[in-house]
């Protein structure tokens, strides 16, 4: 059964914690990589949306949105359209955050910690980034124990 662009809108706004949790864990992932290819997927035609232009668009998020929108309750194969403009709020949500992060911190540069402040009085969002931020140092330092027993360093 595939939801309606109605329910797809009211779900939105039960995602847009999640949205932040996958913006920090993107940024965190952005952060520990070296090189630029860790956002890159396909690219897909766009034919409308909030940017009306006809063309070629990178999708960035489309993969991840459909898992949780599948996860919400959508059909596994959510309409490419509903995709698209979660899509562009998710994109709207990150550039905002993404500049007001870039306000309030280090004129020029975007750190962990200013997005964190930034959500500070979202209990629900804050207490989900902290998991997330435990989680990523313990698996860098099982990453480091491993290896060193690997490798013997």
């Amino acid at each position: 059964m595939r939801v309606p662009l109605l329910l797809v809108c009211r779900k939105a706004a039960r995602l847009r914690s999640d949205l932040s949790v996958l913006f920090i864990s993107q940024t965190t992932r952005m952060a520990d990589e070296d090189d630029d290819g860790g956002f890159e997927e396909d690219i897909e035609e766009v034919g409308g949306g909030i940017d009306g232009g006809q063309g070629k668009r990178k999708r960035f998020f489309s993969k991840e949105l459909r898992c949780m929108m599948y996860g919400f309750g959508d059909d596994q194969n959510p309409y490419t359209e509903s995709v698209d403009i979660l899509e562009d709020l998710v994109i709207e949500f990150i550039t905002e955050m993404t500049h007001k992060a870039m306000s309030i911190g280090r004129q020029g540069r975007v750190q962990v910690e200013d997005i964190v402040f930034l959500i500070r009085k979202d209990p629900r969002k804050f207490a989900r980034v902290k998991d997330l931020l435990t989680m990523n140092e313990e698996l860098k330092r099982a990453r480091k124990a491993f290896d060193e027993a690997n490798y013997g360093s």
